[in-house]
């Protein structure tokens, strides 16, 4: 009798292994094997990371293995079990792997293909055929599309962890429970006598160093040290939590009406205030989407304040970046003074302030939590309805946005919901981060995914002007590793431009984000089909960059840059001065949050800044979706390249008094997962 030999890899993770009875099917060309129970006897079958073989025993020949079935019946209570790989060993002595990396929960089963990636239009026969189309039958139902806010990139449909699909929740959902982890770093930083403080200012700015003192970093203490330098403000632009703001000024906007003789001491060219807008040597930054955005109420012995202000800023001789003018209104007038360097030293320093609290919505709300977050999510659920798991793309996709349901989901249940941990401590929390986030869409184009494109439409693509622009030059570098190996892989299954045009699944993909994702939005120029191989190149890079290297460098240095309170406020408690001579230390000190709001802010940035359990960085793919030596070879160049980026980083920031290694390849997660 023919014997086929059976290897079942269960997964390393917590409760991966399974008590209950396993059975496998081999569906071959010519015919199917029995239903078999794949149990050794005094054996204890399935245990967590365990490598099982099993021989199946035909009468006949099956012919070539197609399909593999594999059921899960339950033996005494509910054990779920995570499949990771099955290989089968013809008599002939081929292998043949099967991947799998899903949970089989309840009296489950899944059915299998061959790891070889295949497009629609090279499947011929029925039986795969109908197998493909079954499966996205089942996605479909399973991964639903919901409005979690109008005006906002579509959700998936779920409003809590556990009534996630197991196979996209966390391993252990205590891991990512925002509550209990915040409350763990707040005990860990040593603020829990803060915690209960509302409404108790600090006394002055040496006070906020009480909930400073347990976790340092050089960064954060470089801040605390320098946190009122014009040069340590500009910086930030560069290299902080929010390097995608500033822009080239080529035309002082008529609302910010800036003159000659309120700057001039601050030009150190011996030109004007045009003739450097001209030259190149003005930046921008403009915070006009905050304007209109209701400021957080939910406690009613506080007030809290938004501003929507405007920052000039010139390139001085150093080619540092440094702030020559400030406006905390969009309309100009008597009760909007524009701010200067050499006005009093209190008020310069407020104007900062408020420059500082502004970016900080505008990097919670739009550029971490809009341009990573939810983004990703809708390629993530657009994904998983309309291609199939033997696809090369979602081989390719799947890695990189591991988790980032589950850590939405897990968000929108405790952290941004109403009477979420948000509304504690920051000032578009009640319902203002909602606003924020709907005018912020606005701004969602495909294009602006693109790394260089937005780097040069901001005016900021030409490296010798800036040196020191960091971020944009470890992106340019990781950007075009990325999109050199995602290119490969697009080469290796399609052999044309027309093999792609004929992917009805990939098309029905690059629609779904759109049309349903995306809402068909007017504005968001998001493309319904791609016909070259060149653009589907571009569209992967844009989702694989997006979830993993800039997520990175928004996210991970947050705690370096916002640990000190008074450089990155959370909320202001004051209104922002409509006249000059009004600021000294009490007044700024009665306008930055209390300690109750400072030690959740801190909490929060702590827990935000580290990276999970078991980490996968960026070209780590252990789990093998791609079986294929080109695929393979493809990944090992992607590696390479990364490593050498890595070390290139790491050798620059050597000496580096303010090091820069947030897209640092070897500190990018593959995905959004925090």
């Amino acid at each position: 009798m023919p014997s086929y030999t059976v290897t079942v890899s269960t997964g390393s993770q917590w409760f991966a292994g399974t008590d209950d009875y396993i059975y496998i099917t081999l569906v071959g060309t010519e015919r199917c094997s029995e239903r078999t129970l794949l149990d050794k006897p005094l054996y204890n079958d399935f245990e967590r990371g365990a490598v099982d073989s099993y021989d199946v025993r035909v009468d006949e020949n099956l012919g070539e293995i197609v399909l593999v079935k594999i059921e899960k019946k339950r033996y005494w209570v509910q054990d779920d079990w995570y499949c990771k790989y099955v290989t089968v060993k013809t008599p002939s002595g081929d292998y043949l792997e099967f991947p799998c990396f899903r949970w089989l929960v309840d009296d489950k089963e899944v059915v299998l293909r061959d790891g070889r990636a295949h497009l629609p239009q090279d499947d011929k026969t029925s039986l795969v055929k109908r197998h493909r189309q079954q499966e996205l039958e089942r996605r479909r139902k399973t991964y639903r599309w919901k409005e979690w806010q109008p005006g906002i990139p579509m959700s998936i449909d779920a409003n809590r962890h556990k009534d996630l699909p197991r196979d996209i929740q966390f391993d252990t959902e205590k891991g990512v429970d925002f509550v209990l982890n915040y409350s763990k770093a707040i005990e860990n930083l040593c603020v829990n006598q803060f915690m209960h403080m509302f409404q108790s200012s600090w006394s002055d700015f040496a006070d906020f160093e009480k909930i400073f003192v347990r976790i340092k970093n050089t960064i954060s203490e470089y801040v605390m040290k320098h946190w009122k330098e014009d040069f340590m403000f500009g910086y930030q632009f560069l290299n902080g939590c929010n390097p995608v703001v500033i822009k080239k000024c080529t035309k002082l906007p008529e609302k910010f009406p800036v003159t000659d003789e309120m700057v001039n001491v601050s030009l150190e060219r011996e030109m004007t205030l045009v003739e450097e807008i001209e030259a190149g040597n003005i930046y921008i930054v403009d915070y006009e989407v905050l304007e209109g955005i209701t400021a957080n109420c939910t406690d009613p012995c506080t007030l809290q304040y938004i501003a929507a202000p405007m920052c000039l800023l010139y390139k001085n001789a150093q080619k540092k970046i440094m702030p020559i003018a400030i406006q905390l209104g969009q309309t100009p007038g008597e009760d909007n003074p524009i701010f200067l360097p050499t006005d009093a030293k209190y008020d310069w320093l407020l104007a900062k302030i408020w420059v500082r609290s502004a970016d900080f919505q505008y990097h919670q709300n739009i550029t971490h939590l809009l341009r990573t977050h939810l983004i990703t999510e809708v390629f993530a659920i657009a994904m998983y309805r309309q291609l199939p798991a033997v696809h090369p793309v979602y081989k390719l996709l799947m890695p990189h946005i591991r988790f980032t349901i589950a850590i939405n989901t897990k968000a929108r249940e405790q952290l941004i919901c109403e009477c979420g941990i948000f509304d504690k401590a920051n000032a578009t929390g009640g319902g203002g981060h909602v606003q924020l986030i709907q005018k912020g869409v606005k701004s969602l184009t495909f294009r602006s995914l693109c790394f260089p494109d937005i780097i040069k439409a901001r005016g900021l693509d030409n490296k010798e002007e800036l040196p020191t622009y960091f971020y944009r030059d470890d992106g340019y570098r990781v950007w075009e590793a990325t999109k050199s190996f995602v290119s490969d892989v697009v080469h290796i299954y399609y052999t044309s431009d027309e093999t792609l045009q004929e992917d009805e699944e990939i098309q029905a993909f690059i629609k779904d984000v759109c049309s349903f994702g995306m809402q068909d939005f007017d504005y968001c120029e998001f493309p319904k089909s791609l016909k070259t191989r060149e653009g589907l190149s571009e569209y992967l890079t844009a989702i694989v960059f997006t979830a993993s290297a800039q997520h990175a460098a928004v996210n991970f240095g947050q705690y370096d840059w916002y640990s000190w309170i008074p450089n990155a406020p959370s909320t202001m408690r004051r209104p922002p001065p409509n006249k000059k001579g009004i600021a000294d230390v009490h007044w700024i000190i009665h306008s930055l949050p209390d300690r109750g709001r400072s030690s959740w802010h801190l909490g929060a940035v702590w827990a935000l800044s580290q990276y999970q359990e078991c980490e996968l960085y960026l070209g780590s793919y252990p789990d093998e979706h791609f079986i294929e030596k080109p695929v393979k070879k493809a990944m090992e160049r992607f590696r390479k390249q990364l490593a050498e980026i890595s070390l290139s980083i790491k050798t620059r920031n050597e000496g580096k008094k303010l090091p820069y290694y947030n897209m640092s390849p070897d500190k990018i997660p593959n995905s959004v997962a925090v």
